[in-house]
């Protein structure tokens, strides 16, 4: 049995790890190319106020990737497909004295038709000997948007994921929470139906927990909650708050659910579905950084965080032009635990 575990993201991190934007279908002209290139770097400049960033670079872009991170960002560069480094990096674990990388298998969120994932494939191995950290190969299909954990034995999982027929068509949910247990140390899994209706569009993962669910602290777990009845995750919000408050983690405790209303947007430009979420933030050392919508509930989310993290600093970023593409800030970064 391994003795390694994933720390809850509120422990202290040695950095945050993320990518740069680069050509690929996700951006689909040298305008939102720009656009995304603006937001990502607006995320790494206020994740480093707080703590080392590293983001790794296609060869030829890190130029242009210096002039917009400023000089205290470092850069490592490495073939790269697309730019989402909490899917295609590794997510750390530790036993207590070192770190070591877990690379799951990843095939492009399901092996969407638009995906490419040649170069991402292999990304978490190039951070993990980057770290200098060793690598613990797991043959699951799983992204690190796709999990998240209290830190004592308690991880939240969607079944249109880790058992969606795009990843793991031949798992059985026994096994799939067999394989993640041994590789995160955990000793629960709470499964959630699906995702938010927008994350099953063009550009989304199949049902990512961390736009839908988070904990915040052992034995306490933040839910999404769209209040707008027109919006399909009206139900599926009330949904996951019963079901959440009808689990108890490893440790046998029942879960306390804080529902975390949703922006008061409903739909894009182009009338579809948003899947905007404060759930999807992103804890950094000292600091919460949280997506900010240009909405009247963002202030409303801030200062529910700062209840949440008294001892954090709250800080807004803009991030609709990551969700635009198919994620948010927690999606874009992944941390790397201090030991």
């Amino acid at each position: 049995m391994s003795t390694y575990r994933m720390p809850a993201e509120w422990t202290p991190h040695e950095r945050t790890w993320m990518a740069w934007p680069s050509p690929n279908p996700t951006f689909t002209d040298e305008a939102e190319l720009a656009a995304a290139r603006a937001a990502w770097a607006a995320v790494a400049r206020a994740v480093r106020r707080f703590e080392p960033v590293t983001v790794v670079v296609a060869p030829g872009d890190a130029e242009g990737a210096r002039a917009l991170l400023g000089p205290d960002v470092d850069l490592v560069e490495r073939e790269l497909d697309d730019a989402w480094m909490r899917d295609i990096g590794p997510t750390f674990v530790t036993d207590g004295t070192a770190l070591a990388a877990v690379d799951w298998v990843f095939n492009g969120w399901g092996a969407q038709d638009w995906a490419r994932w040649e170069h991402d494939s292999k990304i978490a191995r190039h951070v993990a000997d980057t770290a200098g950290v060793p690598v613990l190969a797991s043959p699951l299909v799983n992204e690190g948007g796709g999990l998240h954990v209290d830190g004592e034995g308690t991880v939240l999982l969607t079944d249109t994921v880790q058992l969606g027929s795009g990843r793991n068509p031949e798992w059985t949910r026994e096994q799939v929470e067999a394989e993640i247990h041994a590789k995160l140390g955990t000793t629960k899994a709470i499964w959630l139906p699906h995702g938010l209706a927008g994350d099953y569009g063009l550009y989304g993962t199949q049902g990512h927990v961390d736009i839908v669910a988070a904990f915040a602290r052992p034995g306490t777990v933040l839910v999404h909650s769209q209040q707008d009845p027109r919006h399909p995750d009206h139900a599926r919000s009330r949904q996951y708050a019963e079901l959440l408050r009808a689990a108890t983690d490893a440790q046998g405790r029942p879960l306390e659910v804080v529902e975390v209303p949703a922006p008061t947007v409903l739909t894009d430009e182009e009338g579809d579905w948003v899947d905007y979420s404060y759930i999807n933030h992103y804890l950094c050392n000292g600091a919460v950084i949280l997506c900010a919508f240009d909405d009247p509930r963002d202030e409303t989310a801030a200062a529910l965080f700062r209840r949440l993290f008294p001892d954090r600093e709250v800080v807004l970023v803009d991030a609709r032009t990551i969700f635009a593409a198919g994620g948010g800030i927690h999606c874009i970064t992944q941390q790397q635990p201090a030991v």
